[in-house]
């Protein structure tokens, strides 16, 4: 992984906590116990469906810009597909507020989408090669 990306990643990944330990609190207080439950499995959810697209587009950068684009769609759709596994799996359960956990989500993905912006923005990432005019 590129210290850029590891950047990135930081920079997404400790507001999202920081959001998503308010949105715990928070659902504990409106929900209970079965509220925090619901909002800390929802932003460990967003955490770690995040984490794994950075990750996996990182790799595959290294190799082209096709195969990356490749990584990013791939691990979108394997995401897409495991939430919908789990939502079918856990629809009816009574663990976790239901509600919490959609919030949490929503909320977290917000953060870490607009957190990634910003750091992509921010880094200093080289468009042009150059070394490539020199031989």
């Amino acid at each position: 992984m590129q210290a850029n990306d590891v950047r990135v990643l930081k920079s997404a990944a400790l507001p999202t906590l920081a959001v998503g330990a308010v949105a715990v609190v928070v659902a504990f207080l409106m929900a209970g116990g079965k509220g925090a439950l619901g909002a800390i499995l929802g932003t460990l959810l967003v955490g770690v469906f995040f984490s794994i697209s950075v990750v996996a587009v990182s790799f595959a950068s290294r190799i082209s810009p096709q195969v990356m684009a490749m990584a990013a769609m791939g691990s979108y759709l394997v995401k897409v597909v495991v939430l919908m596994i789990v939502l079918r799996a856990f629809g009816d359960t009574t663990a976790w507020n239901p509600k919490a956990f959609a919030w949490a989500v929503v909320v977290c993905t917000v953060v870490w989408t607009a957190a990634e912006v910003r750091a992509f923005v921010k880094t200093k990432t080289l468009y042009v090669d150059p070394d490539a005019g020199k031989s």
